[in-house]
């Protein structure tokens, strides 16, 4: 009797035992949403990770996403595998300029749980407006969550300081178009020095061409004796230095740059001046493609990017004279590095260098464009160097093209910002900077920040 209860009672033990290692004690997963990057037009990677399988296989795992909030399974899902761990997956087809939330999830066989939510938003495409067309899209101040409530106090200073035409694009489109003193959207007017940076572009499709190079000395093509310069003293010069402005020659002496006025300073490369030299570029152009400078400028340039305007003789210097859009237009290549709705007008590593410290002396100037966020710059007309950046206010990223009497182009490529002002000198006849500048971005910060 004792044996069959022993028996019994080992049965029972064996059984209980039996029954324990099959009850598991299961929960939901744990997962978590990690980081999104690559993010563009249509695309975006994400990565999360399995942590745990709350006592059970994980059966599937995933990204679910939608445009609104807390998205589930039921709205649009990746299937990535199964298990614990770290996972990724490439989200393609999306629309741009969307804001998308994202959830990972993992599935065992209890149910699916879900990671913390991120969100992001698809880039929007570069808009171009048609070349031949009057058209051009535009956005909301709203739409950009910019402070319409300060709007006002930016025009009022921009008419209060002369102004004749003033644009701001966002990615292109148009967000503020505003006209002055009596001047309309298609009233010309002239860029000054601010179409130094014109030339620069026509320079570097030239090299890009093969028809010249940046290094050659500017006397390959305008032949000995165009400065009064001893002709080894000329010799040094190429066609780079009449870009950083470093040709060494003589800035005290006006605007004539008749081989009489030009004069030796200083060994080219070894002194930083504003000097209106920069202009035989547009004949060292002329003579390598053996076309007229304005011929080739419509062929390469204006054209390309449907500027309107004309190159108007001015002593020994030829000004642009434009609408405001059309300025805008090529400040709408300069932000694009060149590129004009996928055609590359001018090579994006000439425009790199054009838009980078060109030498030792100016850090703020690059190939006849003016740079923000340096730590000390060189003003026209003077061989001091002072402390600091050139406009505190705007951003640090920021080239500018920069003529006399405050004519502006300001891009910037983290803001995707290109802002045209065209005027009367602000305050005092300049030939480039002002104070004018700083207090402006003051505004125009107030109004995009």
């Amino acid at each position: 009797m004792k044996r069959i209860i022993f028996l019994f009672t080992l049965c029972l033990l064996v059984h209980s035992c039996s029954n324990s290692e099959e009850i598991v004690n299961t929960e939901l997963p744990i997962v978590t949403t990690d980081e999104i990057t690559n993010i563009s037009f249509t695309t975006a990677t994400i990565k999360g990770n399995v942590a745990q399988n709350g006592g059970s296989t994980i059966t599937s795992r995933g990204f679910c996403w939608n445009t609104s909030s807390n998205p589930t399974i039921s709205n649009f899902k990746t299937s990535d595998g199964n298990g614990i761990g770290v996972f990724t997956t490439n989200l393609t087809g999306l629309a741009e300029n969307t804001t998308y939330y994202i959830r990972a999830y993992s599935t065992n066989n209890i149910g699916t749980a879900y990671g913390n939510e991120l969100s992001f938003t698809t880039d929007e495409n570069m808009y171009f407006p048609p070349n031949d067309a009057t058209t051009w899209e535009t956005k909301t101040i709203a739409s950009l969550g910019w402070n319409q409530n300060n709007v006002q106090d930016l025009l009022n200073y921009l008419e209060t300081k002369n102004s004749k035409g003033f644009i701001i694009l966002q990615n292109g489109k148009i967000v503020m178009e505003y006209y002055f003193n009596g001047h309309t959207s298609t009233s010309p007017w002239y860029w000054a020095s601010a179409g130094k940076t014109l030339t620069t572009t026509l320079t570097g499709i030239a090299e890009q061409e093969g028809l010249l190079s940046r290094t050659d000395k500017v006397s390959d093509y305008l032949g000995t004796g165009w400065t009064s310069a001893s002709l080894t003293k000329e010799n040094l010069i190429t066609c780079e230095n009449l870009l950083s402005m470093s040709s060494g020659l003589d800035d005290s002496l006006g605007d004539d740059v008749s081989p009489a006025n030009l004069q030796y300073v200083a060994d080219a490369g070894t002194r930083w001046a504003y000097h209106n030299v920069y202009v035989k570029l547009q004949d060292v152009v002329a003579a390598a493609s053996g076309q007229t400078w304005d011929t080739y400028f419509n062929t390469k340039l204006k054209t390309p990017i449907g500027m309107t305007g004309t190159w108007i003789p001015n002593g020994d210097l030829s000004v642009y004279w434009s609408t405001t859009r059309s300025m805008a237009r090529f400040g709408l290549l300069a932000l694009n590095k060149g590129n004009w709705n996928g055609t590359q007008i001018l090579n994006t590593n000439f425009f790199d260098d054009a838009t980078t410290t060109s030498q030792t002396i100016n850090l703020a100037y690059g190939y006849l464009w003016w740079l923000n966020g340096k730590s000390s710059y060189h003003l026209p007309q003077t061989q001091l160097q002072f402390s600091g950046e050139l406009i505190p206010n705007g951003p640090d990223d920021m080239y500018m093209a920069l003529g006399k009497n405050d004519q502006k182009i300001y891009v910037s490529p983290s803001k995707k910002l290109v802002i045209i002002r065209m005027g009367d000198s602000a305050d005092g006849s300049n030939f480039a900077l002002s104070d004018f500048d700083n207090v402006l971005w003051e505004k125009i910060s107030a109004v995009i920040n």
